[in-house]
């Protein structure tokens, strides 16, 4: 039977003018040849809001600094259960769109943890990313997305 560590977390579509999706690339410590991309966020601070934990990962994986309001309402949230470096987490997290018309990612805010397990970033079309061979979560990232940039609204 797996245990699963609760986690609560926001995440950040950062979406430039071209309508690319900025995602880092990692891998797992405890499985390094398991890479995969992913959206900028994490884990919330314990008492943090979605939004004020969505924004503090912002300024920390990228540089952007924006106000928790600047973020709007959530345009998805999922429960999710992964591994990661030997735990099994059940996550809550919220997905907030942000646009820029574009951005110099500044990884310089990453913790010890990220340095030792992010690749680096790639702004990435909704098209490209669906046809994609690599691995990237959540799964159904580019039809969620692709909604979402459509004004098919919040999923």
């Amino acid at each position: 039977m797996t245990v699963y560590t609760p986690r609560r977390a926001a995440r950040v579509l950062l979406v430039d003018a071209s309508d690319r999706v900025l995602l880092f690339q990692g891998s797992d410590p405890a499985r390094p040849g398991h890479r995969y991309w992913f959206t900028p966020g994490g884990g919330l601070d314990p008492g943090e809001s979605p939004a004020d934990g969505a924004a503090r990962e912002l300024a920390e994986e990228t540089g952007l600094r924006l106000a928790p309001a600047e973020l709007g309402a959530p345009v998805w949230s999922e429960t999710v259960e992964f591994p990661f470096d030997g735990v099994w987490y059940r996550q809550d997290q919220q997905f907030y769109l942000v646009r820029v018309t574009g951005w110099e990612v500044d990884t310089a805010g990453f913790n010890d943890v990220e340095r030792a397990s992010v690749h680096g970033h790639r702004w990435w079309p909704v098209a490209e990313l669906a046809a994609s061979a690599e691995r990237y979560y959540p799964p159904d990232l580019p039809g969620r997305l692709g909604a979402v940039l459509t004004g098919g609204g919040a999923c």
